[in-house]
C-alpha cells in the first residue's frame, strides 16, 4: 500500500523496463497509480488549498503517526450509469479509507472528500466506509471518521440510503465495543448526520462544520422561517445549544490534536484497559504540597457564595490537566478525562458558577452520556458534588426532567467501573442519591466537613418544618436565622451520612488528592457481577 508518495511514484525503485507481459501490466498500474494519486490528488489539494482546508488524504496524515497510513481500495470506483455517471468514474470514489497509528496504536480511518461528487456518499463509497469499520471490529482498535460530505449521491437513488443504513447498523454494534469518533470538517447533512449521532464523540470546526437534517432553503419553503447556515447547524449551535458536539475547534489541526489528545485516555477497545502513563513526581507523593492546602479556603463561609470547581479538580489531577468534553453545553456540569497517579479517570463535577450547580435537562443528559462512556471503556469515574437540587420550573417539568434527569441515576447504578465520589458543600434532595451516591453503588464517598447532606436547605426546610411558630413570632427574622442556623448545625452535616457509612470518611480538602490516589489505587482489582440480561431499559 505504501506511503503516498510512494503511491504518487508507482514504486520507491528505480523504474526499469521489463519484457513482455509483466511490463506492461506494471507500466498499467503506474498509469493507474499516476490517475489515482499524481493527478487526482493534485487537483483535491489545489481545490481544498483554496478554501483553507486540506484535502481528505493530508488530514489523514495530519492525524496518524508519520508515515503510517496504509490505504485501503484506493482503487474502486462506483458502477452507476444513470445520468451519465460511467462517463465520471473517479478512483476512489469520494472517500479515503484506511488504517494508521497515533501515539503508536493502531486506528482505522476514513476521510471524506468533498472534491469527488461533492463527498456524497453512493454504493462504492459507502461499502469503502462500511468495510474499515468491519475492520476496526475485528482488529479491536478506534475507528475515527472525517466527515465532510453534501449527503446521498442522488444519482445512486435508493443504494445510497442503504449504504446509510449499513453504516449506521455498524456504529450500534461497535457502541461500546470500539471508540467511534466522528470529525465533521464541512456539510454532514440529512442522513449523513446519524453517524457522527451514534458515535461516541463529535468534533466540530468553527466556522467550517454544519450539520442539520434539512438546510435552510428547506425550512424557508417548508415553514418560512428565515435562518442561516451558521446559526442552523454551525461548530458554535451544536456546542452551545444542541449538544450534539463534543468539542468547538479553532481550526482543523485544532481538531486533530483533539483527537489525539482524547485517545490517549481511552482503551482500544472494552477489553482493554486504558493507557497507563508513569506519574509525575507530585503525583508520586503522598505528602500534602501547598496547592494541596489551598483547597482549605476554597469553599466559601456563605452558602450562596460560588466558586470554580476547575480549582478542585485541577489540584487532584496529575499535572492539572483536564481534557473536558462539552464544556460550551450545560455548563453547570463539568464533564472531562484526566489523570490520577498515571491512569484515566473519567470527571464529572457540579459547577458552582454556573446556575448555583443545579442539575437541569441538559446536564443530566451530559453527565449520563458521559458517564457510560467511562464504564464502557473501563475509564474509573471520579465525581464532585456541590448540588442544591433540580432546577425548578415549569419549562423544566414539561420538558421531562422526570425522565431525563432518571437517565444519570440509572447511568451511576449500571456503571461496574471504580466509582470514587468527594462532597464538597450541598447535596441536598434527589441530587445527593443521583450523584454518585453510595446507594447507587459508588465504591469510596469521601466528604469535606463543609458537606451539607440533607432533604433540602436551611431555608427551605425552616419554612415547612417551623412556618407557624416563625409567622407568630415578634421577630420572625431573626427567628428564622437562629432555626437555619440550628438546621444547618443539627441536620445539613456530613456526620449523619458518616454515622450511618453513607460516606466511608470524612476528610480535610487538602487531603483530597492523597484519598483519591489511594482510593482509585486500592479499586485497580474491582470486579463486579450483575444479573444476566439481554439489555437494561435505560429512560430515552
Amino acid at each position: 500500500m505504501g506511503t503516498q508518495e510512494e503511491r504518487r511514484a508507482g514504486t520507491d525503485h528505480e523504474r526499469r523496463p521489463l519484457p513482455g507481459r509483466t511490463a506492461a501490466r506494471l507500466a498499467e498500474l503506474d498509469a493507474i497509480r499516476d490517475a489515482a494519486f499524481g493527478e487526482a490528488e493534485a487537483r483535491a489539494e489545489k481545490r481544498q488549498h483554496e478554501a483553507g482546508k486540506l484535502s481528505a488524504r493530508e488530514r489523514l496524515e495530519a492525524l496518524l503517526d508519520e508515515g503510517s497510513f496504509a490505504e485501503l481500495d484506493a482503487l474502486a470506483r462506483h458502477r452507476t450509469v444513470n445520468y451519465a455517471m460511467a462517463a465520471n468514474r473517479p478512483y476512489g470514489d469520494g472517500v479515503v479509507t484506511g488504517t494508521g497509528a497515533i501515539d503508536g496504536r493502531p486506528v482505522c480511518v476514513f476521510s471524506q472528500d468533498f472534491t469527488v461528487f461533492g463527498g456524497s456518499l453512493g454504493e462504492v463509497f459507502g461499502e469503502k466506509i462500511v468495510k474499515v469499520m468491519d475492520l476496526a471490529l475485528r482488529l479491536g482498535c478506534p475507528v475515527i471518521g472525517i466527515n465532510d460530505s453534501g449527503g446521498a449521491r442522488i444519482q445512486e437513488g435508493v443504494v445510497s440510503l442503504g449504504l446509510y443504513g449499513e453504516i449506521f447498523y455498524r456504529n450500534t454494534v461497535a457502541s461500546g465495543v470500539v471508540p467511534q469518533v466522528s470529525i465533521i470538517m464541512g456539510p454532514c447533512a440529512g442522513g449523513a448526520v446519524y453517524s457522527p449521532a451514534l458515535t461516541d464523540f463529535t468534533v466540530m470546526v468553527d466556522q467550517e462544520s454544519h450539520m442539520f437534517i434539512t438546510g435552510p432553503d428547506v425550512i424557508r419553503a417548508v415553514t418560512g422561517e428565515e435562518i442561516g447556515f451558521e446559526e442552523l447547524g454551525g461548530a458554535r449551535t451544536h456546542n452551545t445549544r444542541t449538544g450534539n458536539a463534543h468539542y468547538l475547534a479553532a481550526d482543523e489541526a485544532d481538531a486533530l490534536d483533539w483527537v489525539r489528545s482524547l485517545l490517549s485516555y481511552l482503551p482500544s477497545n472494552n477489553l482493554s484497559d486504558p493507557p497507563a502513563f508513569a506519574p509525575g513526581e507530585a503525583a508520586a507523593l503522598d505528602e500534602l504540597n501547598e496547592s494541596d492546602r489551598e483547597l482549605d479556603s476554597l469553599v466559601p463561609d456563605a452558602d450562596n457564595q460560588p466558586y470554580d470547581i476547575h480549582e478542585l479538580i485541577s489540584r487532584v489531577l496529575d499535572e492539572g490537566e483536564l481534557l473536558e468534553i462539552q464544556a460550551l453545553f450545560a455548563p453547570n456540569i463539568v464533564c472531562g478525562f484526566g489523570r490520577v497517579a498515571g491512569r484515566s479517570v473519567g470527571v464529572v463535577a457540579n459547577q458552582p458558577m454556573q446556575l448555583a450547580g443545579t442539575l437541569d435537562i441538559d446536564a443530566s443528559e451530559k453527565a449520563a452520556r458521559f458517564v457510560r462512556t467511562c464504564d464502557a471503556f473501563n475509564v474509573a469515574v471520579l465525581t464532585f458534588v456541590d448540588v442544591p437540587g433540580f432546577l425548578p420550573g415549569t419549562s423544566q417539568e414539561w420538558s421531562g426532567i422526570i425522565r431525563r434527569g432518571a437517565k444519570l441515576i440509572y447511568a451511576y447504578a449500571e456503571a461496574t467501573v471504580p466509582k470514587v465520589t468527594v462532597i464538597t458543600r450541598k447535596a441536598y434532595g434527589g441530587a445527593y442519591d443521583v450523584m454518585g451516591s453510595k446507594h447507587l453503588r459508588a465504591d469510596v464517598n469521601l466528604a469535606w466537613p463543609t458537606a451539607q447532606i440533607a432533604v433540602m436547605g436551611a431555608d427551605g426546610a425552616v419554612s415547612i418544618l417551623h412556618r407557624r411558630q416563625i409567622a407568630a413570632a415578634e421577630d420572625p427574622v431573626a427567628l428564622r436565622a437562629e432555626l437555619s442556623r440550628r438546621y444547618e448545625e443539627e441536620l445539613a452535616t456530613p456526620w449523619l451520612a458518616a454515622e450511618r457509612g453513607y460516606v466511608d470518611a470524612v476528610i480535610r480538602p487538602s487531603e483530597t488528592r492523597r484519598e483519591v490516589r489511594r482510593a482509585l489505587a486500592l479499586l485497580a482489582t474491582k470486579h463486579e457481577e450483575r444479573p444476566a440480561r439481554k439489555h437494561g431499559n435505560i429512560p430515552l
